[in-house]
């Protein structure tokens, strides 16, 4: 296959009465899915795009999402996903940066786009999906003045399919440009990894905006099957979906995961078609981990990557929680086999074996750049490698251990301390629910290592409490000298703490 249009094509010739996509109580095969998502791309051809254009979506989980998607892999225009959760002046700056054509959205940020609209000269026309603004047109009236047979355009594959945007914690979120060979190969690798099959049901709760959602969906269209469509995340209504629709694939956050184990009515569906649960973004706290394994059995694979590049994944058979192969928990596993992994130290060699570097990734599943930042592209890049700004080590079989983000990592009196092994210790103790490591500036050492904690429902602990297991499991100067009891953690759009938020909350508190 050369490109991700490929994909839609394929399966429609291949099993054109299959069920392709899922949301309620729609239903529309794959055979169903080629003709709408041609009729949009022609749609689109004839508002004005060429190859390469830049199509903007704005909205929740959805199937139109998905023909949108599938309409720019056919005809090489270039989707730009914008976050939902951002607030209107930053969604007004992403807009601006990518320039599209046509901005599809969902009727309720109509008043959002509404207040845009001015600012945004580039978009020449207003999608609506579902009740549309008299400035804009409705999506199923759109989708009808495309031809079925498509846009007399078609994709190469180093074309960029898509720009999605990053989070943003130093400063303007970045466009990543991921190019149909990029994302063809992210999808190979994830497949890979989560023993994706044909006829498999796959269900999409993270937020099609964000690259996660698109591995795992790709992941799925390698070997055709089911993608069920879920707006959001609710642990209920996932329960639901796995027993009633044998749902067998999934991917989520390790929250969602701790969501569905503590469910109270867990037990009352049946999950016994799950195959593979693939979890990522943040790690695993061990407890939840062990309390996931005795309720889905051992289904879990953990995966690392960026919205830059596809890296690692720690397979199922090493998910042990007693034994000597328990300290592989902390581990994001090997390289996928389309990638690459080195870990380089501040003079550009390679690290030895349980030395601390940064991961560096190279391969056909890394981005093709910034879009409208050469500097940007040019400071991540060392020749091909990507510089990923995690902080890892090697054991001797080359599995990755991550211990912290570059920019995260805390200097306490000269010794390095790696924030996600703090919060591994203290996620150790039963009375935490989350916990979040930060380093705070100190007159004596430098930094001190700050955690800010949520504790579970009724659960009580003390700073001391904490402090105390946490030197029983770690050296001590790596112990939390202050503790942050907290009700919610500030998130990232991403849905990723934001250390930053908590490093000024922490510096409000302690003024």
């Amino acid at each position: 296959m050369r490109t991700l249009g490929d994909l839609i094509t394929r399966a429609a010739r291949f099993s054109p009465d299959d069920v392709a996509l899922v949301q309620g109580d729609r239903r529309f095969t794959h055979a169903q899915h080629l003709e709408r998502a041609r009729r949009l791309a022609s749609a689109l051809h004839r508002a004005g795009c060429a190859r390469q254009d830049r199509v903007a979506v704005l909205a929740m989980n959805c199937t139109e999402y998905a023909e949108a998607f599938s309409a720019a892999w056919l005809s090489g225009y270039i989707l730009s996903t914008v976050n939902f959760r951002l607030a209107p002046p930053e969604i007004a700056w992403v807009l601006g940066d990518t320039a599209p054509r046509v901005l599809v959205f969902e009727a309720q940020y109509a008043e959002v786009v509404a207040g845009l609209k001015a600012a945004l000269p580039s978009i020449e026309i207003f999608v609506c999906i579902g009740e549309a603004p008299a400035w804009a047109v409705a999506y199923e009236d759109f989708l009808q003045t495309g031809d079925p047979e498509g846009a007399p355009l078609e994709a190469r594959a180093d074309d960029i399919a898509h720009i999605i945007y990053t989070s943003g914690t130093t400063g303007r979120p970045k466009g990543v440009m991921r190019s149909h060979r990029a994302e063809l190969a992210m999808g190979e690798c994830v497949c890979l990894a989560m023993d994706v099959r044909p006829r498999g049901r796959m269900l999409e709760v993270m937020p099609m905006f964000h690259a996660g959602a698109q591995s795992s969906m790709l992941a799925q269209m390698w070997r055709g099957g089911e993608i069920h469509i879920h707006r959001a995340f609710d642990p209920e209504a996932v329960l639901k979906a796995i027993a009633t629709e044998k749902i067998t694939h999934l991917h989520l956050v390790p929250l969602m995961v701790q969501a569905l184990v503590d469910h109270p009515g867990f037990e009352s569906h049946d999950v016994s078609s799950v195959e593979t649960i693939l979890y990522a973004a943040a790690p695993m706290p061990v407890p939840v981990l062990r309390r996931a394994l005795a309720r889905f059995g051992p289904v879990f694979v953990n995966a690392w990557g960026q919205t830059e590049g596809t890296g690692t994944a720690l397979p199922k058979h090493l998910h042990a929680v007693d034994g000597p192969m328990v300290e592989l928990l902390g581990s994001i596993g090997n390289a996928y086999p389309l990638t690459q992994v080195r870990i380089v130290g501040d003079d550009g060699r390679d690290c030895a074996v349980g030395e601390v570097g940064e991961l560096w990734i190279r391969g056909e599943a890394v981005m093709s750049g910034y879009w409208n930042n050469t500097t940007a592209t040019l400071e991540a890049f060392h020749d091909d490698w990507l510089k990923t700004g995690d902080m890892g080590r090697f054991d001797a079989c080359e599995r990755v251990f991550l211990v912290d983000r570059k920019k995260d990592m805390i200097i306490s009196g000269g010794e390095n301390i790696y924030s996600q092994e703090v919060e591994r210790a203290i996620a150790e103790h039963p009375a935490v629910a989350q916990v979040a490591v930060i380093g705070a500036p100190d007159e004596k050492w430098g930094e001190a290592v700050v955690a800010a904690v949520i504790l579970q429902p009724g659960a009580q602990a003390s700073a001391a409490d904490l402090i105390t297991h946490t030197a029983s499991l770690i050296a001590s100067y790596k112990k939390p000298k202050q503790v942050l009891f907290l009700d919610a953690f500030p998130t990232l759009p991403s849905g990723k703490v934001n250390k930053v938020a908590l490093r000024a909350i922490h510096a409000s508190s302690h003024a």
